[in-house]
């Protein structure tokens, strides 16, 4: 080789460039996943939604059964109607994130080990858990968009949610909660082991759904109170699905409603509090 001849170098990809790839890469491995296993997905989403609207806004008015408390039972059927397609939705958004994220990483987590596959992708550890994170939210998404029409339909003549889309909440809030609740799936499977995944359903799980206002709307709590003292509508509020369920009333309905101005920030700040545990807790079960 002559002194005039040059060697061309072609740089590598820099480490941003690959943990995009190998970030996409897992996003899309579950995707395919996804698909391939879309007939038990679109199943296990309805399943609860149509059941809670089956029984509540169909069954119970045709029995004459009232529901949300009032003494006129249609006018009381109606706005029960209402409350509970909001609450719906936001209910299968957290079982989404609970079930694709929480259930999915105890089995990776397990005999199988499958997560040491995915940790030797080319990305930092913590962008692994964050696929996992975006997967879960793309299925709350979905979740979303098939109870919400299903809810709303599922229920006895006469007795009808009073529906008013706002596009700017939906666009916004939906994304946020799924990101939440996915974020929440992230800290319940790398804090319970395997052989405990039932006991994150008796303690987390149950508590989460029957007290985050899927039934009942938070500013009608205020009756429940000792003393001078609301209880029961202060406690509530460390429940993160009673910010999602509140959320998706606004969006979805006319229905009252906390104010977005608390529901926002909340939200955000769950995710960031929940993103920070679980991404610790995910590094600490990897390397152990």
């Amino acid at each position: 080789m002559s002194t005039t001849d040059t060697i061309t170098l072609h740089p590598s990809r820099s480490t941003f460039a690959a943990s995009r790839t190998a970030l996409g890469a897992l996003l899309l491995r579950d995707v395919v996943v996804l698909r391939k296993n879309l007939g038990e997905f679109v199943v296990r989403t309805l399943i609860q939604p149509f059941l809670l609207c089956f029984v509540f806004l169909f069954v119970f008015p045709k029995i004459g059964q009232s529901v949300g408390g009032g003494t006129h039972a249609a006018a009381s059927s109606v706005n029960f109607a209402t409350i509970l397609v909001a609450g719906v939705v936001g209910i299968s958004i957290m079982f989404q994130g609970v079930q694709s994220v929480a259930l999915q990483m105890s089995q990776e987590f397990g005999f199988t080990r499958e997560i040491e596959d995915r940790v030797q992708a080319p990305c930092p550890i913590w962008l692994v858990a964050l696929s996992k994170v975006l997967g879960g939210c793309l299925q709350g998404l979905i979740s979303a968009a098939i109870v919400l029409p299903i809810a709303s339909v599922v229920h006895a003549k006469g007795v009808e949610a009073d529906l008013s889309l706002r596009w700017l909440l939906i666009l916004t809030l939906v994304p946020l909660s799924c990101l939440a609740m996915s974020s929440l799936g992230l800290v319940l499977g790398t804090s319970f082991e395997p052989r405990n995944i039932g006991l994150m359903f008796g303690f987390v799980v149950l508590p989460i759904t029957f007290l985050g206002g899927t039934y009942y709307q938070w500013t009608r709590l205020a009756p429940v109170k000792v003393g001078g003292f609301h209880w029961l509508q202060t406690l509530v509020l460390i429940n993160p699905l009673i910010y999602v369920n509140e959320g998706m009333r606004a969006a979805f309905t006319s229905a009252p409603h906390m104010h977005l101005y608390i529901v926002y920030p909340v939200l955000l700040g769950f995710c960031a509090v929940f993103l920070s545990i679980g991404l610790r807790n995910f590094r600490r079960r990897v390397l152990s």
